[in-house]
């Protein structure tokens, strides 16, 4: 089992990602124009296609979390699996039309040859039952990803819907085969001070995409004043965000993990937390480039799925990851859900800054309740409600 935190490996890993989440937002933001079903459609695919990322992302974590990442098998495995999340990244911008292929063989290759490797590195070891059900799954799922990068362009969206769903339904199942039984990840040992940083490390990644987009979009747009304001609430935006997420939350999660009985419970949440969180800052980054580049320009509803919409998801994970570390709901993360609910209808039509602009005055109204509610109070400990209990010794895939 892993015994440390995150390494630099993993660190270098993570560069593949974020090229690909850079990606991802490119495709968002190509929806900026787009409004009704065409919105809806290709947000669609673009999930689609990030929901894909994350479950490569997300296995790598508990790979790495589970065994010694400084094993050379470990080490091939990853390094492996960072060029295919590459060949994903580069493809992504056109994954659904015509680099289908390229992308789905990618993900493929992560998916089945993997755990193959994994397989055959643990021998003749208990543990090896785990690789062989991801495979035998992910061979399941197979045909309907080359399906739909080899048929024809309207079958694609839904033979990868019904395949990542079945990647996801099998993850969540515990991988069940025929007299052997499941292998729920809850009752894997693993290191949670590991899965904790990589969770971190994956929310800041995320993060610094959104900086790069405020600062790639302003630097490419001819100056002006109100490009320069946008700006500067763009990247408060995004302070406020690091602020509202480490702010105890975010900061006693590796405590959280080490006073879990079960931290592999706690760490099965948590990733489903964290997708969110992740796809909240991407989405919430396309909003900053569509005000920077025209922050009085016409109002269009559609943009309100960027400027409103991110922060909001923002806000719902943000409250499932304060119950997770201490079994409670945040009511000044409610209050801000419920201020930018009822803001909506008139952000609808004003000026795009304008909403920008209102979405940080909430942001900064929930940072500064929480500071509020703690002023001069001693430290909170972590009493997560998830994770009790003590690892089952006698399964031998533990």
């Amino acid at each position: 089992m892993s015994s440390g935190r995150a390494t630099f490996l993993e660190l270098f890993f993570d560069l593949a990602f974020v090229v690909a989440l850079t990606r991802v937002s490119q495709r968002f933001a190509g929806l900026g124009d787009d409004t009704g079903w065409a919105l809806v459609t290709g947000f669609g695919r673009t999930l689609l296609l990030f929901l894909a990322l994350w479950l490569i992302w997300s296995h790598t974590a508990w790979i790495t979390s589970r065994y010694e990442p400084e094993q050379p098998i470990i080490q091939a495995v990853v390094v492996g699996t960072m060029f295919a999340s590459l060949i994903m990244a580069v493809t992504l911008p056109r994954a659904m039309e015509e680099r289908a292929l390229p992308f789905a063989v990618a993900y493929l290759m992560v998916m089945v040859v993997r755990p193959l490797v994994v397989a055959i590195a643990l021998r003749g070891h208990p543990r090896r039952l785990v690789p062989f059900r991801l495979v035998v799954w992910a061979l399941a799922s197979a045909p309907l990803w080359l399906a739909g990068a080899l048929g024809p362009d309207h079958l694609r969206l839904p033979l990868w819907v019904v395949a990542l769903a079945v990647d996801y339904l099998a993850w969540t199942l515990g991988w069940p085969l025929p007299w052997v039984g499941v292998a729920k990840v809850g009752r894997w040992r693993i290191a949670g001070t590991h899965l904790a940083d990589r969770h971190q490390q994956m929310f800041l990644i995320a993060l610094g995409e959104s900086i790069l987009v405020i600062g790639v979009v302003f630097s490419g747009a001819d100056y002006s004043p109100e490009r320069a304001a946008a700006f500067a609430v763009a990247f408060a935006t995004s302070a406020l965000l690091w602020r509202i997420y480490f702010y105890r939350a975010g900061l006693l999660l590796t405590e959280a993990f080490n006073r879990a009985g079960m931290p592999g419970r706690l760490g099965a949440v948590s990733e489903r937390t964290h997708l969110l969180i992740v796809l909240s800052v991407l989405v919430t980054a396309v909003g900053y480039e569509l005000v920077i580049d025209h922050p009085f320009g016409q109002p269009r509803p559609g943009w309100l799925l960027f400027l409103v919409g991110g922060p909001m998801l923002f806000l719902v994970a943000r409250v499932r990851l304060q119950y997770e570390i201490f079994g409670r709901v945040s009511h000044s993360h409610l209050i801000g859900l419920v201020a930018l609910l009822l803001c909506t209808p008139a952000l609808a039509r004003g000026a795009p800054m304008v909403g920008l602009s209102v979405v940080a005055a909430v942001l900064a109204l929930v940072a500064l309740l929480d500071a509020l509610r703690r002023w001069g109070q001693p430290t909170e400990i972590s009493a997560s409600p998830i994770g009790g209990g003590t690892s089952d010794v006698g399964d031998s895939e533990a």
